[in-house]
């Protein structure tokens, strides 16, 4: 029996994830997307997995370039969250204007704040419904400070200590 696609997003409203903005970069432009929907695969060899609308450029841009970074947002971040998940229709390029945004050693795009952020190559992909799953190799990371940003029942957290 299928389950409604209402009932799965209301309880995976349910489910805390930690925001991050993937990020690639193509010959022409970086592309990011804000995304929940990454998780570890192995440590051996060290790789994650990323899930991506395929109707994004960032989507497009990692199948072309077969490279993304994932960035772990800081808390606060609450605006840069959003303006990656496209609010204020804020697209492509634009979307770099706000935040510290260096390279790393491949010309990605690493946010200089991020909690922690990974470099990776692309090892695995396949189509899942409207999503492209990636599976990337860990080539690099970046260290940073702070607390981590979280989502859960469409609003954003931080995390608290016991």
């Amino acid at each position: 029996m299928a389950v409604d696609p209402t009932e799965f997003r209301i309880a995976m409203g349910r489910f805390p994830g930690a925001v991050t903005i993937i990020t690639t970069r193509t010959p022409d432009e970086r592309r990011g997307i804000t995304a929940t929907a990454v998780c570890s695969v192995t440590a051996e060899p060290p790789s994650l997995l990323v899930c991506v609308n395929r109707k994004t450029g960032t989507c497009a841009g990692i199948l072309e370039s077969g490279r993304f970074n994932v960035n772990l947002l800081p808390d606060p971040s609450h605006d840069l969250a959003m303006r990656f998940a496209g609010a204020g229709g804020v697209t492509g390029e634009d979307k770099f204007a706000q935040g510290d945004w260096s390279e790393d050693k491949r010309g990605l795009p690493v946010l200089q704040n991020a909690r922690i952020a990974f470099s990776c190559d692309v090892t695995d992909s396949m189509e899942a419904g409207s999503h492209q799953v990636f599976i990337g190799r860990i080539t690099q990371i970046h260290h940073g400070d702070g607390e981590a940003l979280m989502y859960e029942q469409s609003r954003f957290h931080r995390l608290q200590p016991l």
